[in-house]
């Protein structure tokens, strides 16, 4: 069967060796206005007067001369015979502890290890280190670094520390450290990574003199008692007990960009915030409803 013969209209037809025509358009759309703008919060006096309470104090404090505390000496003291456990909140100098050991080590040509439960905390401890301590003598050692690893100070996962434990057991070998410190040592009771502490702890062998640093940890003495079992070794716990140096300060930020406290003056929940939550029809970010979960 033919096929119908194509019509063409003429006008559709471009002559031969001309361009197309320019179509697009020359003229600018300007941006649109938004179609409803967001309300703007309404602060009672009351309020205001929380922020300003919340934020009040806030800033970098001047410099002044430091002066260790008792329990920063005392810690110093006891680390050259016996092994330490220190129990402090946090921002009370804990670490400050640790460089002042890891500085007199250095001096007398000895080495330490340095050991944190997350690898962004280990990669924080060695920039901090290295300004401190001249990056010639700080290494690095985790999952995902492996830098100037015969450095005398090593800053790594306890996990690694604990794999080095490992390898020199099986060669035979001497662990290169006289000192090794343990941060966050309240991980011992954790249910998934917890053996590795334990481990560590007890592999260790009793020359090298070791320090615990934890904000959390409970039953210290306990504690204590048990690492001197396995270790053989004295160990002094010292508790620095009270209220944190560095106050926290809980408050909300709602999606308005506007700054709630957390908590009213008798220490309960700040019901203003229900009133810029989603859940209750506001523009805030659904506090109420998050913290469920």
């Amino acid at each position: 069967m033919p096929r119908p013969k194509r019509e063409h209209r003429r006008n559709d037809r471009r002559p031969r060796g001309k361009a197309a025509p320019n179509r697009e358009r020359t003229d600018k759309r300007e941006i649109a206005e938004e179609s409803s703008r967001r309300p703007q919060p309404t602060f009672s006096k009351k309020s205001v007067e929380a922020v300003k309470e919340l934020l009040s104090g806030i800033g970098v404090p001047k410099p002044q001369p430091f002066k260790p505390d008792d329990f920063q000496i005392e810690a110093l003291e006891a680390i050259k015979t016996e092994d330490v456990l220190v129990t402090a909140p946090t921002g009370s100098g804990k670490t400050w502890i640790a460089r002042e050991e890891i500085r007199r080590l250095l001096a007398d040509g000895q080495r330490a290890w340095y050991t944190t439960p997350l690898k962004a905390l280990t990669n924080s401890k060695y920039a901090e280190f290295s300004l401190e301590f001249g990056a010639e003598n700080v290494g690095i050692l985790t999952g995902d670094r492996k830098e100037n690893y015969g450095a005398p100070l090593i800053v790594g996962t306890t996990e690694i520390y604990r794999n080095q434990l490992f390898d020199s057991m099986r060669e035979g070998t001497q662990m290169t450290t006289d000192f090794v410190i343990l941060d966050e040592a309240h991980y011992l009771s954790d249910e998934e990574r917890g053996h590795v502490w334990e481990e560590a702890i007890i592999l260790t062998p009793p020359r090298i003199r070791m320090l615990l640093l934890s904000a959390t940890v409970g039953k210290a003495e306990e504690f204590a008692r048990w690492i001197e079992d396995v270790r053989g070794s004295k160990v002094r716990v010292i508790n620095r007990g009270g209220a944190r140096p560095v106050e926290l300060r809980a408050a909300y930020l709602s999606a308005d960009l506007q700054l709630y406290p957390l908590f009213d003056e008798e220490g309960n929940y700040n019901k203003e915030i229900d009133r810029v939550s989603p859940s209750t029809g506001g523009g805030g970010g659904g506090f109420r409803r998050r913290r469920r979960f």
